[in-house]
C-alpha cells in the first residue's frame, strides 16, 4: 500500500463514520444537544467537513467547495462563509441547523471525493512539503493531513455517540 492509498483509506473511514452517525436522522435529531452547551450531530458533521474542506483546499491550492459549489447558500447558516466552527460559542453551535441528513452527507461526500482525488495523486516526497510556517516546527503536508484525519475521526465518533444516545432514548 502506498502512502496515498493509506490516506485515501483513512478519509474513507471518516466518510463511513459520518454516514453511520447521520443517515436517516430527522432535522430535530440532528439538532439535538444531549446537554446544555453540548455539540449536536449537525454541528459536529458540519464542522468536521468544513475543516476538511478548508484544510485540503488550502494545501491543494484550490477554492473551498463550501463557497465554490454553493454549499454555504444551501445550508443558509447565520455564519460567515469562512467559518469552520473553531472556537464556536454555545449559541453558534446551536445556530448550525440543517434541513436533512442528506444535506450534511451530501456536502461531506463532495468534500470527501475532492479530498480522495487530491491525496490519491500524492507521492511520499510531496508529504514532506512545508504547508504552514506559523508553527515551530513548521507543519508538513503529511502532518496537516493526519491532523485533519484525527480531528475528523474524533468528531465523527462524538456524533456516533450522540446517535447512540438518541436511539436508546
Amino acid at each position: 500500500m502506498t502512502s496515498a492509498q493509506l490516506l485515501a483509506d483513512a478519509f474513507g473511514r471518516i466518510r463511513e463514520a459520518v454516514h453511520g452517525a447521520a443517515d436517516g436522522l430527522t432535522a430535530a435529531q440532528l439538532a439535538h444537544r444531549p446537554a446544555a452547551g453540548a455539540n449536536s450531530i449537525a454541528w459536529l458533521v458540519w464542522h468536521l467537513t468544513r475543516v476538511q474542506d478548508d484544510h485540503v483546499a488550502d494545501v491543494a491550492g484550490t477554492p473551498q467547495l463550501w463557497t465554490r459549489d454553493g454549499w454555504a447558500g444551501r445550508f443558509a447558516l447565520p455564519l460567515d462563509a469562512s467559518d469552520t466552527g473553531y472556537g464556536h460559542t454555545s449559541d453558534e453551535v446551536g445556530a448550525v441547523k440543517v434541513e436533512s441528513a442528506d444535506l450534511l452527507t451530501g456536502y461531506h461526500d463532495a468534500v470527501h471525493d475532492r479530498t480522495v482525488e487530491y491525496v490519491s495523486g500524492l507521492t511520499d516526497a510531496d508529504l514532506d512539503r512545508i504547508v504552514d510556517r506559523a508553527w515551530d516546527p513548521p507543519v508538513t503536508l503529511a502532518v496537516r493531513l493526519i491532523s485533519v484525519i484525527s480531528d475528523d475521526l474524533e468528531h465523527a465518533g462524538q456524533a456516533a455517540y450522540i446517535r447512540g444516545m438518541l436511539e436508546r432514548a
